[in-house]
């Protein structure tokens, strides 16, 4: 038998003398991370929300007194700014994948990491984790500002259980937000991802007001009038429609929220690893 002998021109194997750790969700997470935190729309919208919620909030605070807290919890006035900053919250959900496509740049990502499922999932929790603590942040420095300057007499007993509506309150405007994001990574347009979150929240008050006209269908109405949005926020935020019949629970309203947000992100999972780019 002839022995093999190595041409000049054969490749020879190479050996990196870098480090090649096997690619894991940490990587993919430090990589969303830095992303978001380049992109200036991520200051701008996280700016815009904290300057709206304590902003207005702490107006609120300094208009009222003391007795004006005993129907309204300590947290409450940074309802009225959470009700625009929400705002602020979708759209930096919607374009932390929709700018992607805009640009060009998930071609490059779905290069670099091919597992497509562990970028997605990287995506949900950075963006998540941002916006509940940037949320929670600045809706607690209303409340310990109310908290200090009308904790008088007049104000009324206060439980810790308002607080902890205020953070399922912050909860919940954080899944607005990754439902935003799945709604970015199924329709690849930011245009038109915000419009459709717009639309989730301020259309069905409207239907509902519209379809209690028609007796047939006035009890689908009442429903809608007492399940959207801003009337979950009011009542986790320890305001009450007492106008409306029965309200719902606060459980009820994070499951709808949950259930809808689920389904959305499920369906994010299944039309990205199946589409091209």
């Amino acid at each position: 038998m002839t022995p093999t002998t190595t041409t000049p021109d054969q490749p020879r194997s190479y050996s990196s003398p870098l480090p090649t750790p096997r690619p894991h969700l940490g990587h993919a997470l430090a990589s969303e991370w830095t992303k978001l935190i380049s992109i200036r729309s991520t200051l701008w919208t996280l700016g815009a929300l904290v300057l709206t919620v304590v902003g207005i909030g702490l107006l609120f605070v300094t208009q009222s007194v003391d007795r004006d807290y005993e129907s309204i919890s300590f947290t409450t006035p940074a309802l009225f700014g959470l009700m625009v900053g929400q705002v602020a919250v979708m759209v930096l959900g919607v374009l932390t994948i929709a700018s992607e496509h805009a640009t060009g740049l998930v071609r490059t990502t779905f290069t670099a990491a091919p597992d497509r499922f562990r970028v997605l999932t990287a995506k949900y929790l950075v963006f998540s984790i941002t916006a509940f603590v940037a949320t929670t942040l600045s809706v607690f420095v209303v409340g310990i500002a109310a908290m200090l300057a009308h904790s008088g007499s007049a104000a009324g007993p206060h439980a810790a259980d308002e607080w902890l509506g205020a953070a399922a309150g912050c909860f919940y405007v954080t899944l607005l937000g990754v439902l935003a994001l799945a709604v970015g990574a199924l329709v690849r347009h930011s245009a038109g991802a915000i419009a459709v979150m717009l639309g989730v929240v301020t259309l069905p008050p409207v239907i509902g007001a519209m379809l209690t006209v028609w007796e047939a269908v006035a009890p689908i109405g009442q429903a809608v009038l007492q399940r959207n949005v801003p009337v979950a926020l009011s009542q986790l935020f320890g305001m009450r429609e007492s106008d409306m019949g029965p309200s719902p629970s606060n459980l009820s309203n994070l499951l709808i929220i949950m259930l809808i947000t689920g389904a959305t992100v499920a369906a994010s999972y299944v039309v990205v690893g199946r589409r091209d780019v």
